[in-house]
Formats: C-alpha cells, sequence, structure tokens
C-alpha cells in the first residue's frame, strides 16, 4: 500500500525523507529568517518575480509564438509542470511547495527557439566550454538575475539549486561545488527533484501531443495506433461515443495525463517502501532514482516520446523553424562574439569585465548569456536590426 513506510511524518505532513525546511543545506549568501513564509515559500516567489521567468512567456516550447496565442510556450510548459508535479508530491508526503519551485525554475535558461535555439547556441559556444539549458537555468538564478542588494542572482537554498540542476557533465559538476557533487559521487537528488524531472516529460509528452493536433501535424487516426492514446481513446469513445473536437482530445489527454500520473504515484510508493531512507540524505545515497513508472507504462511512455519526434519534432513544417532558428542564433553569436561594441551599453560592459576575467571563454559566455535570455519575438528582432538594411537599429 501506498501509505506503507511513511513512519515518521512530521508535524506539517512530510515523510521523513521529503525535503524539510528547517534541515535545508541554506543559501550562499545568509539571510535572516522568512518572518511569514518558509524558506522554499521565499525560493519559489524569487523564481516568480525574477526576469527569466517572465521572458518564458514569449520562449517556444514546440512552436514559435507568431504561429498561434493558443499554443504553449515555456511559460505555460512550467505552470503545468508544477501543477503535475505537485500532485504527486502531495500524495507521496514530500515537500509541495519546493518540487513546485524547482519545477517552476527549470526552464529559467533555455534559449529562445526551444531546443533548435539551445542547439545552435552549443554548437557556437563548444569551443569555449559548450551550451546547456540545465546549466543556464542554474546560472540564472546564481549570478544573472540583478535584485537584490547583498548578493547576486536570487540566492536560492540548495535544495531548489539542486533540483534545478538535472544533468550535468563530470568536467562542470568539477567546477560547481558542492551541487555538482552528486554527479561526481553518482548520486540521486531529493524526491522532490526526481518527481519534477518526471512531471516534465508527462507534461510536455501530453501537451506536446495536443498541440501537434491543434496545428494539424499529427492526426486522431494516427494517435490510434499509439498504445498509450489508443487506450484511452477506446474508453472515452465507449463512454461518449458522439464526442468530437476539441472536447473529444481534452478528455482523452486529461486521462492520459492521470494513467501516468497515478503509475507513477503508486510505482514510486512502493519503490520507496522497499528502499526505507530514513531521511534525504538516504534517498541520495539510493543506487537508482526512486520516483519511477512501472516497466509497462515506461513502455508506454517512451512509444508516446518516439512518436512525437518522429510526426512532431520532425514535421517538415517544424523543421523549417528549427533552420530558421539555427540561422537566427548563430548571425547573432557571430556578430556580437566579433563585435562586441554592437551589443546594448550594459551587455558591452559584461563583456568586457568576463573577458578581462577569463578572456576569449568570458567574451563568448557574456554573449551566449545575452542570446540565450532572449524573447523569441527579441532575437527575431535583434536579427532584423543587424542584417536587414531598412530596419532601425
Amino acid at each position: 500500500m501506498l501509505g506503507e513506510g511513511l513512519a515518521g511524518m512530521s508535524r506539517e505532513g512530510l515523510a521523513a525523507y521529503a525535503a524539510h525546511d528547517e534541515h535545508t543545506r541554506g543559501r550562499g549568501h545568509a539571510e535572516d529568517l522568512p518572518a511569514f513564509r518558509s524558506e522554499f515559500q521565499r525560493d519559489r516567489d524569487r523564481i516568480i518575480h525574477s526576469t527569466a521567468f517572465r521572458r518564458l512567456v514569449y520562449k517556444t516550447q514546440v512552436f514559435v509564438n507568431y504561429e498561434g496565442d493558443l499554443y504553449r510556450t515555456r511559460l505555460t510548459h512550467s505552470i503545468e509542470v508544477a501543477q503535475i508535479a505537485r500532485t504527486i508530491a502531495r500524495a507521496l508526503h514530500l515537500h509541495e511547495t519546493l518540487t513546485e519551485a524547482i519545477c517552476l525554475a527549470h526552464d529559467l535558461g533555455h534559449t529562445p527557439f526551444g531546443h533548435a535555439g539551445q542547439d545552435a547556441l552549443n554548437e557556437r559556444m563548444r569551443a569555449y566550454g559548450g551550451f546547456e539549458h540545465n546549466l543556464q537555468s542554474l546560472r540564472v538564478v546564481d549570478e544573472l538575475e540583478e535584485r537584490y542588494a547583498d548578493f547576486p542572482g536570487l540566492n536560492l537554498t540548495f535544495e531548489t539549486r539542486e533540483g534545478i540542476l538535472k544533468h550535468c557533465s563530470l568536467n562542470d559538476a568539477r567546477t560547481l561545488g558542492e551541487i555538482g557533487e552528486r554527479f561526481i559521487k553518482r548520486q540521486q537528488p531529493s524526491l522532490e527533484a526526481q518527481i519534477a524531472n518526471l512531471a516534465d516529460e508527462i507534461a510536455y509528452n501530453n501537451h506536446d501531443l495536443d498541440d501537434g493536433l491543434r496545428a494539424g501535424l499529427i492526426t486522431l487516426e494516427e494517435l490510434r495506433e499509439v498504445p498509450l492514446f489508443s487506450a484511452q481513446y477506446e474508453r472515452v469513445h465507449a463512454a461518449w461515443p458522439k464526442l468530437s473536437g476539441r472536447r473529444l482530445i481534452h478528455e482523452i489527454v486529461r486521462r492520459m495525463i492521470n494513467h501516468v500520473v497515478t503509475d507513477l504515484i503508486v510505482t514510486t510508493g512502493e519503490a520507496i517502501a522497499a528502499a526505507a531512507p530514513a531521511n534525504i540524505d538516504a534517498v541520495r545515497t539510493c543506487p537508482n532514482a526512486l520516483a519511477r513508472f512501472s516497466p509497462s507504462v515506461t513502455a508506454e511512455h517512451l512509444q508516446l516520446k518516439k512518436y512525437l519526434r518522429d510526426k512532431v519534432y520532425r514535421h517538415y513544417r517544424v523543421l523549417r523553424m528549427t533552420r530558421k532558428a539555427h540561422t537566427v542564433i548563430g548571425d547573432l553569436f557571430d556578430v556580437f562574439y566579433a563585435r562586441p561594441e554592437l551589443l546594448p551599453s550594459e551587455h558591452h560592459q559584461a563583456v568586457l569585465q568576463m573577458e578581462r576575467q577569463a578572456g576569449e571563454h568570458g567574451r563568448a559566455r557574456a554573449v551566449a548569456d545575452y542570446i540565450a535570455g532572449m524573447t523569441d519575438r527579441y532575437a527575431i528582432i535583434e536579427h532584423e536590426r543587424l542584417f536587414d538594411p531598412a530596419k532601425r537599429s
């Protein structure tokens, strides 16, 4: 049963193996305790008020903003991830607010134009340490946000920062101090971070499917070949044989999400009960992540992921945008790296300062910071200003 193994519940209803505010590993810069909020509430609130969070509203999930108002953006995706993850965290007696904070922050460092933008920027940055959006998200909250007098960044707790950094190479981990140790020691993050990671996958699988249908890239008939979709389609059709249009699609998609979320809660609860971690540090030293799907749902999940890759992400309309993104990002990097004086003054100063500190690598990283922070719309406008003689500079 899910409730087994939940001995040692705290006064707040948290399991012993959950993250606890009073046991946080703290912040990089010491601060007074918040008067009316918990530590993780403070993290979540700082993320929501950040400039990088607001910019997500005009950053691509799959479809660029100007293609339609109803497609997901990085902002709506992040909110949907948080909603799914909070449900899972609550069911497993984990820290719901920490889980939410991680989800809301996980894409703060994403480039314009989605993964196409990341690939293009990584290509240009290959000689200077590369570019990866998880590392950039951490860089945003640690250094780039400018809101507080006492410190750069948002000064988030270790636990939130741990969850933001989902992936990291050993070379990068060695430069990150305490936050990089788990990659070197091959340890796990908190259960809150594990749940946030899987909620991200659930959200983009199901919501990219929904957007793909809305855009006409895929059809209901084609999707009936995908087991996860087909099973829910048959149930909905049996109950409401005349249902059609958006109501039909929504009914199927919400049932798909419920199916995988329920499986994740039950399977993870069983894994926790079997491992019986005494606290969050015991979670971290488990040989494998405890948050997981069952083997059958894992297979269904991967089949849907492959279908979306083949039919949506590689659709010619998406690939055309991918090509444009490579051009825009590549051109912007090349011109700003070669001529940093063309940057807005504050970013030009950042380039000069980082170049003094780290040479060419510093110059390249400062240019990448500027480009990664752009929205899709701003990147397109900047490209026009620089390369279209008819546009004002």
